[in-house]
């Protein structure tokens, strides 16, 4: 490591960064350099592109994703970038390269009959809790804007939702204290501020609820306490259970919104806003993947207008 150790010039990283991040990232942050990178690198006297290119093969074997990797790899050389700026490391450039393997990345989704099978339900045993499931799956909502949805943001007159805000869980790293607790914070991106459109069937169950709530209340507590993401998410896993419908995550609802969109020919850009991604292209490499019918027919389409 040459000047400093790892473990000394991470303190110091961490301090610096606790500026300039949200807490929720401080806290990924913590959790890879605890969990990853400090019990493989700690002990080694030179951080290079070859010791790199074994802990990439060693966190493969364990099976660790390869975004996973990266993760932690974008971390570690965010640290040494920050060694080498202030002098604290002797400059060594770094690079490293994933070897190639082709992994099937599906998202998890409900079929069409289980997606109207939840809604059906929902319908005949209304609640609260109920109500935030159909908001998922009627506008792509992810599990924590959901719960750290409020009434407030609820306009009935122009038929739209106000996404502001999300609560997640994280883990702190305190000294020698370690422990995790619920944070509400801004929506994950500022793409994620957003506005999505309320249907007419969401909206005639929205309607007697909102007379009744008070704008500062927690749509699905219908109080001033939230339900955090992890409470609400065995609640979901309960409901799929009753249905007998096999569990998919919580975000499956979201990636089946997004799934049944696209079926449905909406445009890629007006379905990438709904769901506040931060670019179009995340929409298009998680949700369009053309089948040899439809590869079939464009090819057909573009020949009978070369002919």
């Amino acid at each position: 490591m040459g000047k400093i150790k790892l473990k000394d010039l991470v303190k110091l990283w961490k301090e610096d960064k606790f500026l300039f991040v949200k807490k929720s990232t401080f806290s990924t942050y913590s959790i890879l350099i605890e969990k990853h990178i400090l019990p493989y690198f700690e002990n080694i006297d030179e951080i290079n592109s070859k010791n790199i290119k074994k802990f990439i093969i060693f966190k493969l074997n364990q099976g660790l994703s390869q975004k996973s990797i990266k993760d932690i790899i974008v971390v570690l050389k965010m640290v040494l970038n920050y060694g080498m700026k202030n002098n604290l490391l002797s400059y060594q450039k770094i690079d490293f390269k994933l070897p190639s393997i082709e992994i099937e990345n599906k998202p998890q989704i409900l079929n069409k009959n289980e997606y109207k099978k939840i809604l059906a339900y929902i319908k005949t045993h209304f609640s609260l809790k109920n109500l935030g499931i159909m908001l998922c799956l009627l506008t792509g909502m992810r599990i924590g804007e959901v719960c750290a949805l409020k009434w407030g943001d609820i306009d009935l007159l122009n038929g739209e939702i106000t996404i502001k805000r999300t609560i997640q869980r994280i883990y702190v790293i305190d000294g020698e204290k370690r422990y995790t607790k619920v944070i509400i914070n801004n929506p994950k991106t500022k793409n994620s501020f957003r506005q999505v459109p309320i249907i007419g069937e969401l909206l005639k169950f929205l309607k007697p609820f909102k007379k009744l709530g008070s704008d500062n209340f927690y749509i699905i507590s219908n109080s001033e306490k939230p339900i955090e993401p992890r409470t609400y998410r065995n609640y979901y896993k309960r409901l799929l259970k009753k249905i007998g419908i096999e569990y998919i995550k919580f975000h499956g609802l979201r990636h089946s919104f997004a799934t049944r969109c696209i079926e449905s020919n909406c445009d890629y850009k007006t379905v990438s806003t709904i769901l506040g991604h931060s670019s179009i292209n995340t929409t298009l490499n998680l949700y369009v993947h053309p089948n040899l019918e439809q590869k079939r027919k464009c090819v057909e389409q573009m020949f009978k207008k070369l002919s």
